[in-house]
């Protein structure tokens, strides 16, 4: 088993009972608990119109918490380009990196909303799955299509909210350029005119490409050598499309000379498995919440969401998720992730865990980093 280092995604999750406050002074603790074990990245995600979710801008998120650590890499996971523009965007991480230099990863996605592109022709080397699972044993669910979200009125609403004007005509490509040109100090406008960010130009940032298959980000990311994540937590049955979409699309790069994969999992890791099970009751609410448009409900408790009455359809709904999200003891947590990378060829994981409770998350977190080391992965990444 390869050396794997582990990181932290989190959606600054807001609990029930709890506020918006409770929840970035949580997010800013498990943080330096996560530096404290041996985590190598601490990255916040972008959402918006969630009533459980604080985790609106990542880049004043990192601010906050980087003035609370010191040693562990910080970074967004992802800001949406759809929302800012390239200059923006490389403005406040220049801003970050002026005063805590050489420790952000600037992880960058397309902005939500956009209709799903048609499924990928498998690659000549795709792993195979034969009923829904890898040779390894790891489950790939059916691809879950987000189709019918397109006509729903908040979701129309998020976009006339969120969306730069022209952002649906930009080239996805194009503003990844803008972004690198301007971090390099490159960038010319198509008159020939220079831009110079300061701060920006020059930051040590490490850029990141997020991706859900193996469409455009994927295409993106490799084309430019550039370092991507395969989120499996969001859409698990087109990780190993995405991971194989990036690896057939990579062509070295003065950043990296071969392909670099992160793989995001969601996680609740107890001390047996009894009571793992127990903190991931909510989850399926909150997951169903998500896919229904109504916006992230506040994280439940187990009784809270064992009153929740389910339908056929919002199973259905939900399955994908429940079905691959690990739960259990560390020992069998862990398994489950070697068993991921193993699948995917990932060269890093990143985890998410969300718990009501925001100590059994920091348990969490804690248990599942002494069993990594017990197994000889570090914390360092390439």
């Amino acid at each position: 088993m390869p050396d794997i280092p582990l990181g932290v995604l989190d959606l600054v999750p807001i609990s029930s009972g709890s506020t918006a406050a409770d929840a970035l002074r949580n997010s800013i603790d498990l943080a330096q608990q996560a530096e404290r074990l041996g985590y190598a990245r601490y990255w916040f995600a972008e959402h918006h119109l969630n009533p459980g979710v604080a985790g609106t801008s990542p880049a004043v998120v990192l601010a906050l918490t980087a003035s609370a650590t010191s040693t562990i890499r910080l970074g967004s996971g992802a800001v949406q380009l759809g929302h800012r523009t390239a200059l923006s965007t490389v403005e406040e991480f220049g801003l970050l990196d002026a005063l805590h230099p050489g420790r952000l990863d600037l992880g960058l996605g397309r902005s939500g909303g956009r209709p799903p592109g048609a499924p990928k022709a498998p690659l000549p080397d795709a792993t195979p799955v034969v009923d829904g699972r890898t040779p390894n044993g790891l489950r790939i669910p059916p691809r879950f299509s987000f189709a019918y979200l397109l006509g729903s009125p908040r979701i129309a609403l998020q976009r006339k909210l969120l969306l730069l004007p022209g952002a649906e005509s930009q080239d996805y490509a194009e503003q990844i350029d803008d972004v690198l040109a301007l971090l390099a100090g490159t960038y010319r406008s198509p008159e020939g005119v220079e831009a110079h960010v300061v701060p920006g130009e020059g930051a040590d940032v490490e850029v990141w490409i997020l991706g859900s298959s193996g469409g455009e980000s994927a295409e993106v990311a490799g084309a430019r050598g550039l370092r991507f994540t395969a989120n499996y937590h969001v859409s698990p049955g087109t990780v190993l499309e995405a991971a194989e979409g990036y690896r057939a699309a990579f062509k070295p790069s003065a950043i990296l000379d071969k392909p670099y994969v992160s793989v995001s999992a969601d996680i609740v890791v107890a001390e047996d498995d009894d009571t793992a099970r127990e903190l991931a009751t909510g989850y399926g609410a909150w997951v169903r919440s998500i896919r229904t448009a109504e916006g992230a409900i506040a994280f439940p408790t187990p009784q809270e969401a064992r009153a929740h009455t389910w339908t056929d359809e919002d199973r259905a709904l939900v399955q994908d998720r429940v079905d691959t999200q690990f739960v259990g003891s560390p020992a069998q947590v862990a398994d489950q992730l070697e068993q991921l990378q193993e699948a995917t060829g990932a060269d890093e994981l990143l985890i998410t865990t969300i718990t009501h409770d925001h100590r059994d998350r920091v348990r969490s977190y804690e248990l599942l980093a002494r069993e990594w080391r017990k197994r000889g992965h570090s914390s360092q990444s390439s």
